[in-house]
């Protein structure tokens, strides 16, 4: 969760030559974003693996020329891809959060809002369940499950400086485990194991993170050496 999305991680900015530094008009930003779309629908539909760049290319109108413009070859476009859906989802979260609240009432509001827009793009998701095993693309997963993390612990953090929750684990702990909640409800909610609207869910979640993250159990103490 974030409270200024438009402060960019700098995992979301591009470095060095090529592709990913280039400028482009907005025409070139509607071409790329055709692009990523007709990929999302073919990954989503036939698996990253035997998804060729051709037929990305035929889906979105687009010559198989143009493409290397905007992405060096089909694995730079499936990062571009995740990245695209994270700054969405951070969005969202940002939106969705009161500035004016406590950081906990923030942190139920960011998990709501992650459960929707879960739902909503429930095709993606399922996608990277499915080649989270790729070695190609499990580099740029770990890079944005490490940004969910880093976003939900610094307003565990704040909370606990703030008395809300305990302060004994470490934020990051905390942090993983609420957006273990958020990925695994959705996965539930997903597949159709649980029969209850979206909305009845978000709040669910939400309110089931906060209880928990409350009844934390301190430490156990470490047994005397024998």
């Amino acid at each position: 969760m974030v409270s200024d999305v438009d402060q960019r991680s700098t995992r979301d900015r591009p470095s060095g030559d090529g592709p990913a530094t280039r400028r482009h008009t907005d025409q070139g930003l509607e071409r790329k974003q055709q692009l990523l779309d007709a990929a999302e629908a073919l990954f989503a539909s036939g698996g990253y693996g035997p998804t060729r760049i051709a037929d990305i290319c035929e889906t979105a109108g687009v010559a198989k020329g143009l493409f290397y413009w905007y992405f060096e070859n089909k694995e730079s476009l499936f990062a571009e891809l995740v990245r695209s859906v994270r700054q969405q989802l951070r969005r969202a979260q940002a939106a969705a959060m009161d500035d004016d609240a406590d950081p906990v009432t923030r942190l139920r509001q960011g998990t709501e809002a992650s459960v929707r827009f879960m739902a909503e793009h429930g095709r993606f998701f399922a996608l990277l369940e499915v080649e989270r095993h790729d070695q190609r693309v499990a580099a740029v997963l770990r890079e944005s499950g490490d940004v969910y993390v880093q976003d939900a612990a610094r307003l565990v953090k704040e909370a606990q400086t703030a008395g809300l929750i305990p302060d004994e684990h470490d934020p990051t702990l905390l942090a993983i485990g609420v957006l273990g909640a958020v990925a695994q409800f959705s996965h539930y909610h997903r597949t159709g194991r649980l029969k209850m609207s979206i909305d009845e869910l978000a709040t669910f979640v939400g309110q089931w993170t906060i209880q928990a993250l409350a009844a934390v159990p301190s430490p156990a103490p470490s047994l005397p050496a024998r």
